[in-house]
Protein backbone atom coordinates (compact mmCIF):
# COMPACT_ATOMS: atom_id res chain seq x y z
CA UNK A 1 0.00 0.00 0.00
CA UNK A 2 1.16 3.63 -0.83
CA UNK A 3 2.60 6.10 1.82
CA UNK A 4 0.03 8.31 1.56
CA UNK A 5 -3.06 5.84 1.66
CA UNK A 6 -1.65 4.38 5.05
CA UNK A 7 -1.26 8.21 6.46
CA UNK A 8 -4.95 8.48 5.46
CA UNK A 9 -5.69 5.17 7.44
CA UNK A 10 -4.53 7.02 10.60
CA UNK A 11 -6.44 9.96 9.95
CA UNK A 12 -9.67 7.95 9.67
CA UNK A 13 -8.07 6.69 12.74
CA UNK A 14 -8.48 2.79 11.34
CA UNK A 15 -6.65 0.56 12.87
CA UNK A 16 -5.64 -0.94 9.78
CA UNK A 17 -3.14 1.78 9.63
CA UNK A 18 -0.83 -0.46 11.85
CA UNK A 19 -1.33 -3.38 9.93
CA UNK A 20 -0.23 -1.87 6.44
CA UNK A 21 2.51 -0.13 8.35
CA UNK A 22 3.93 -3.33 10.08
CA UNK A 23 3.28 -5.09 6.41
CA UNK A 24 5.39 -2.35 4.64
CA UNK A 25 8.02 -1.04 7.12
CA UNK A 26 8.18 -3.82 9.91
CA UNK A 27 11.42 -5.56 9.05
CA UNK A 28 13.20 -2.25 8.51
CA UNK A 29 12.06 -0.56 11.67
CA UNK A 30 13.24 -4.01 13.73
CA UNK A 31 16.68 -4.04 11.98
CA UNK A 32 16.90 -0.48 12.70
CA UNK A 33 16.20 -1.31 16.55
CA UNK A 34 18.32 -4.34 16.80
CA UNK A 35 21.71 -2.66 15.51
CA UNK A 36 21.01 -0.52 18.23
CA UNK A 37 19.78 -2.42 20.73
CA UNK A 38 21.60 -5.90 19.51
CA UNK A 39 18.73 -7.82 21.59
CA UNK A 40 15.64 -9.40 19.64
CA UNK A 41 13.23 -8.99 22.58
CA UNK A 42 14.28 -5.68 22.86
CA UNK A 43 14.08 -4.97 18.68
CA UNK A 44 10.39 -6.34 18.86
CA UNK A 45 9.48 -4.20 22.05
CA UNK A 46 10.80 -1.17 20.18
CA UNK A 47 9.10 -1.41 16.69
CA UNK A 48 5.49 -2.07 18.83
CA UNK A 49 6.38 1.09 20.47
CA UNK A 50 7.22 2.80 17.07
CA UNK A 51 3.58 2.06 15.80
CA UNK A 52 1.97 3.11 18.73
CA UNK A 53 4.15 6.29 19.01
CA UNK A 54 3.02 6.68 14.82
CA UNK A 55 -0.44 6.40 15.57
CA UNK A 56 -0.41 9.00 18.38
CA UNK A 57 1.41 11.38 16.50
CA UNK A 58 -0.61 11.15 12.87
CA UNK A 59 -2.97 12.99 13.26
CA UNK A 60 -2.04 15.60 13.70
CA UNK A 61 1.35 15.32 12.23
CA UNK A 62 1.25 14.32 8.39
CA UNK A 63 4.82 13.03 7.46
CA UNK A 64 6.07 14.08 4.03
CA UNK A 65 8.46 10.92 4.28
CA UNK A 66 6.69 8.78 5.99
CA UNK A 67 9.65 5.73 6.56
CA UNK A 68 12.04 8.55 7.70
CA UNK A 69 9.29 9.90 10.18
CA UNK A 70 8.70 6.37 11.55
CA UNK A 71 12.65 5.93 11.09
CA UNK A 72 13.67 8.72 13.47
CA UNK A 73 10.54 7.30 15.63
CA UNK A 74 12.10 4.21 16.12
CA UNK A 75 15.72 5.16 16.46
CA UNK A 76 14.96 7.77 18.96
CA UNK A 77 13.03 5.03 20.64
CA UNK A 78 15.93 2.17 20.92
CA UNK A 79 18.52 4.90 21.79
CA UNK A 80 16.31 5.50 24.46
CA UNK A 81 15.91 1.97 25.77
CA UNK A 82 19.29 1.68 25.30
CA UNK A 83 20.56 4.61 27.87
CA UNK A 84 17.31 2.99 30.42
CA UNK A 85 18.94 -0.49 29.54
CA UNK A 86 22.58 0.53 30.07
CA UNK A 87 22.85 2.96 32.49
CA UNK A 88 25.81 1.85 34.41
CA UNK A 89 27.41 -0.32 30.96
CA UNK A 90 27.58 1.74 28.18
CA UNK A 91 26.13 -0.22 24.43
CA UNK A 92 29.41 -0.80 22.53
CA UNK A 93 27.23 0.26 19.14
CA UNK A 94 26.00 3.73 20.66
CA UNK A 95 29.45 4.39 22.30
CA UNK A 96 30.80 3.77 18.88
CA UNK A 97 28.47 5.98 16.98
CA UNK A 98 29.01 9.42 19.52
CA UNK A 99 32.85 8.78 19.54
CA UNK A 100 33.03 8.78 16.03
CA UNK A 101 30.92 11.83 15.76
CA UNK A 102 31.64 13.29 18.94
CA UNK A 103 34.65 15.43 17.19
CA UNK A 104 32.84 17.12 14.83
CA UNK A 105 29.28 17.87 16.86
CA UNK A 106 29.61 20.70 19.22
CA UNK A 107 29.78 19.91 23.06
CA UNK A 108 26.68 20.08 25.07
CA UNK A 109 26.77 23.61 26.45
CA UNK A 110 27.21 24.57 22.57
CA UNK A 111 24.10 22.17 21.76
CA UNK A 112 21.81 24.44 25.40
CA UNK A 113 21.99 27.18 23.11
CA UNK A 114 21.45 25.84 20.07
CA UNK A 115 17.71 23.95 19.47
CA UNK A 116 17.86 20.39 18.86
CA UNK A 117 15.51 21.12 16.01
CA UNK A 118 17.73 23.70 14.72
CA UNK A 119 20.79 22.02 14.85
CA UNK A 120 19.25 19.13 12.64
CA UNK A 121 18.29 21.51 10.08
CA UNK A 122 22.02 22.79 10.33
CA UNK A 123 23.09 18.92 9.28
CA UNK A 124 20.43 18.58 6.78
CA UNK A 125 21.42 21.81 5.16
CA UNK A 126 25.33 20.39 5.25
CA UNK A 127 24.07 16.87 3.96
CA UNK A 128 22.47 18.98 0.85
CA UNK A 129 26.31 20.07 0.52
CA UNK A 130 28.10 16.70 -0.06
CA UNK A 131 27.74 14.13 -2.95
CA UNK A 132 24.80 11.77 -3.17
CA UNK A 133 27.21 8.70 -2.17
CA UNK A 134 28.57 10.54 1.02
CA UNK A 135 25.00 11.57 2.22
CA UNK A 136 23.85 7.90 1.85
CA UNK A 137 26.73 6.18 3.47
CA UNK A 138 26.47 9.30 6.48
CA UNK A 139 22.70 8.49 6.84
CA UNK A 140 23.34 4.72 6.77
CA UNK A 141 25.73 4.88 8.98
CA UNK A 142 24.97 7.75 11.95
CA UNK A 143 21.41 7.80 11.19
CA UNK A 144 20.26 3.90 10.82
CA UNK A 145 23.15 3.03 12.85
CA UNK A 146 24.47 0.16 9.82
CA UNK A 147 28.00 -1.30 9.89
CA UNK A 148 30.77 -0.29 7.94
CA UNK A 149 30.94 -3.70 6.42
CA UNK A 150 27.06 -4.11 6.05
CA UNK A 151 27.31 -0.76 4.03
CA UNK A 152 30.31 -1.46 1.97
CA UNK A 153 28.14 -4.77 1.07
CA UNK A 154 24.92 -2.81 0.40
CA UNK A 155 26.25 -0.12 -1.74
CA UNK A 156 28.84 -2.60 -3.17
CA UNK A 157 31.94 -0.67 -2.28
CA UNK A 158 35.13 -1.48 -0.03
CA UNK A 159 35.14 -0.90 3.34
CA UNK A 160 37.96 1.66 3.04
CA UNK A 161 35.94 3.67 0.81
CA UNK A 162 33.39 3.54 3.51
CA UNK A 163 35.81 4.24 6.18
CA UNK A 164 37.67 7.22 3.95
CA UNK A 165 33.73 8.56 2.94
CA UNK A 166 32.65 8.53 6.91
CA UNK A 167 36.06 10.44 7.73
CA UNK A 168 35.91 13.02 4.85
CA UNK A 169 32.34 13.80 5.60
CA UNK A 170 32.65 14.25 9.12
CA UNK A 171 35.73 16.77 8.79
CA UNK A 172 33.86 18.53 6.25
CA UNK A 173 30.74 18.60 8.60
CA UNK A 174 32.92 19.98 11.53
CA UNK A 175 34.32 23.01 9.10
CA UNK A 176 30.41 23.81 8.52
CA UNK A 177 29.70 23.65 12.03
CA UNK A 178 32.52 25.71 12.76
CA UNK A 179 31.54 28.20 10.04
CA UNK A 180 27.66 28.46 11.41
CA UNK A 181 29.71 29.12 14.66
CA UNK A 182 28.52 26.53 16.50
CA UNK A 183 32.50 24.52 17.22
Amino acid sequence: MEDNKIIELYFSRDEDAVTQTKESYGGQLYALAFRILQSKEEAEECENDTYMKAWNSIPPQRPKHFFAYLAKICRNTALNMAEKANAEKRNAVVVELTKELSECLPDNSTLEKTAEKELGEIISDFLRTVSRNNRIIFIRRYFLSETISYISKALSISESKVKSSLFRTRNKLRDYLSKEELL
